[in-house]
């Protein structure tokens, strides 16, 4: 194959890839060996599974045998000895019966490199590549690599010949943000949803309040290094500008000179009700702010990109995750706040404290269900709405605390999934929450009864909408089937069966 031009293709999806980087997707030389010269760390091969398996019909093609053949088929780790790092993740696949018996020894011998068997045995042999590609990392690999889910994997696929018959296949993995030539931080955020605002009475001296759960995916994936030039690649033209203006808002604010690339990896659609503006907002000035050797606290980020001045569920989900409660501010004369204002309207208001935060049970599942309308309030329409409806009766806030305090508080503390979903159902109708849920369409408001009677413990709006999400433990996929039934004979949307996160954002340099 032309590997020249499969990296130039790599780099259009990418960005640029270094010239170690090419070296290692195109060399026809002992990978081992190599990578003892790049990282001047000696290199050691750790066996993960080495098993005779018959030969499949992908198999059987490229190794030229036949279907049901013996094949050794080898996953290994190559690390450094020093620090046991995993440099390249590879998979192998070896006709048995093409093999000397000394040869066929060695390799069932956990821990000896190709190149070295290979040289061994004084085998005249050469590499030829097949393939090269990028693939988002899974889970499994983001854990063997201690990289985050979805940043990109660098992979080449080859064939090693001997006497005109392939010897072996071969596929390496190695992580984008490996082998660079300049310094990288990546910026994995979660998301979350909004349950509630807790009072926006103020008769008390205090404002705000919010409780959220913090949300594994979907999430912001993000890289960012020091260029000579302003520039922002990935995600869509309106994800771009914006993060733009972040980026220049953050320089001026840090008194930073230069400038920065920054690659979208991923994203979620904004004023959905996710919130996904203060996620990104957080995960550029992080990336920023780590480039420059600032290591600030969270607040003070969510302080320079205007983050936090109403609900702090958004930057304690990126801080902390898990189920969050959060204090609000002061209120009235004197105090942070004197009037009611949704966050994006309340810049230079610290973030609230929080108050309480617990683990949201691993075993239980969350539903999001996005229905196709217009997006949630935002700007201009969501102050109206701040303005208009606020205050809320004292009666429903202290409705609500009381619901907080003694039914959804402890059945998260108590992982009592029916008292924690009853408590999620009941404020739907109290507070702030009745006012965001009257502003959504019927194709919103006819959703979450349609997730309880399919088996739904607790279902609700977050934030503005338009996501309507549901808690349960089994039986999801007939809730998920329910939610898309419904919205198919409206207007269409998505759903995503997720699970809390009870960790922050995971920031990475490389």
């Amino acid at each position: 194959m032309d590997i020249a031009r499969a990296i130039a293709e790599m780099e259009m999806q990418v960005g640029r890839i270094s010239p170690v980087q090419k070296f290692l997707l195109g060399t026809d030389g002992s990978v081992t060996q190599i990578l003892e010269s790049i990282t001047g760390k000696k290199v050691i091969i750790r066996t993960l599974v080495q098993n005779v398996i018959p030969a499949d019909t992908e198999a059987a093609g490229i190794l030229n045998v036949s279907v049901g053949d013996p094949v050794n088929y080898r996953v290994v780790e190559i690390r450094t000895e020093e620090n046991n790092e995993v440099l390249i993740y590879a998979i192998s696949h070896t006709p048995v019966n093409r093999l000397s018996p000394e040869f066929r020894d060695d390799l069932m011998k956990a821990d000896i490199p190709i190149g070295r068997i290979i040289s061994r045995h004084h085998i005249e042999a050469r590499r030829e590549i097949l393939s090269a590609r990028v693939t988002p990392a899974s889970e499994e690999m983001g854990r063997i690599f201690g990289i985050c889910k979805n940043e990109p994997l660098l992979s080449r696929q080859y064939q090693i010949i001997h006497a005109e018959k392939p010897l072996m296949f071969i596929e390496e993995q190695f992580p984008y943000n490996r082998f660079l030539d300049s310094r990288r931080v990546i910026v994995r955020t979660p998301s979350r949803i909004h349950v509630t605002l807790i009072d926006l009475h103020g008769g008390s001296g205090r404002v705000d309040g919010g409780i959220g759960i913090t949300l594994d995916e979907p999430g912001v994936l993000l890289e960012a290094e020091l260029a000579p030039a302003l520039s922002v690649s990935g995600g869509d033209p309106a994800v771009q500008d914006r993060v733009r203006g972040i980026v220049m808002d953050v320089l001026r604010k840090l008194g930073a000179g230069g400038n920065v690339a920054i690659t979208i990896r991923s994203f979620y659609p904004s004023h959905v009700g996710l919130g996904s503006g203060s996620q990104l907002a957080l995960a550029v000035a992080r990336a920023i702010a780590e480039l420059h050797g600032r290591h600030l606290p969270v607040k003070e980020l969510a302080k320079i990109v205007g983050r936090g001045g109403t609900s702090g569920i958004g930057t304690a989900a990126f801080e902390y995750g898990g189920f969050i409660v959060d204090g609000g501010h002061r209120f009235g004369a004197g105090g942070e706040k004197t009037d009611f204002r949704p966050s994006a309207a309340s810049r230079g208001v610290s973030p609230p404290p929080v108050i309480a935060r617990h683990d949201f049970p691993a075993d239980w599942r969350i539903l999001l269900a996005i229905p196709n309308v217009p997006a949630g309030a935002s700007g201009g329409r969501e102050v109206d709405i701040f303005r208009d409806n606020c205050p809320v009766p004292l009666d429903e806030v202290r409705q609500l605390s009381h619901e907080i305090l003694m039914r959804m508080l402890p059945g998260i503390a108590s992982r009592d999934l029916d008292l924690f979903g009853s408590s999620i159902n009941a404020v739907q109708a109290l507070g702030f929450k009745r006012v965001e849920i009257a502003h959504q369409p019927p194709q919103v408001t006819g959703l979450p009864d349609i997730l309880r009677n399919a088996g739904a413990a607790g279902a609700g709006l977050s934030s503005f909408g338009p996501a309507v999400y549901a808690v349960g433990d089994t039986g999801m996929t007939a809730i998920e089937q329910a939610a898309q039934s419904f919205m198919n004979e409206h207007s269409g949307g998505t759903t995503l069966i997720t699970t809390a996160r009870n960790s922050g954002a995971v920031v990475r340099v490389a």
